[in-house]
């Protein structure tokens, strides 16, 4: 799947099915970021991308190169507040879009500065309104 296989349908209909609308069910919201993010993982190595947005408990990320759903990654980005790496689970995909739940951070510093973070783009983009 690292080299570009093409999608199946099934996965086509699973990312994009209605019933599966992950944003009406989130506990924590989600914040519009866009940083510089790498991949590492096990099947495909060290892939390169920027994020969409992220919550306290994942990120998405736009990567070139496909990466399978399932698999345990560690992710390095900088965030305002300082760098972050983390492991997570690849929970989602769609196109070029993956969704990935955080599982363990390198530090409790580190995850203070996803907190931070995103308590710092909630009040902004408050202020900013609705798109």
């Amino acid at each position: 799947m690292c080299w570009g296989e093409p999608e199946l349908e099934t996965e086509k209909h699973h990312a994009t099915s209605p019933d599966l609308d992950l944003a009406d069910r989130r506990r924590l919201p989600r914040f519009k970021v866009e940083v510089k993010i790498g991949v590492h993982s096990r099947t495909c190595g060290l892939l390169k991308g920027h994020t969409v947005d992220i919550s306290e408990s994942g990120i998405s990320a736009i990567l070139k190169m496909e990466v399978p759903v399932g698999e345990l990654v560690e992710l390095e980005f900088v965030l305002p507040f300082g760098p972050v790496t983390a492991y997570a689970m690849v929970r989602q995909k769609n196109a070029f879009r993956y969704g990935f739940h955080f599982v363990e951070f390198n530090s409790a510093k580190e995850k203070e500065v996803v907190q931070a973070t995103c308590r710092q783009l909630s009040v902004e983009q408050s202020l900013l309104g609705p798109p």
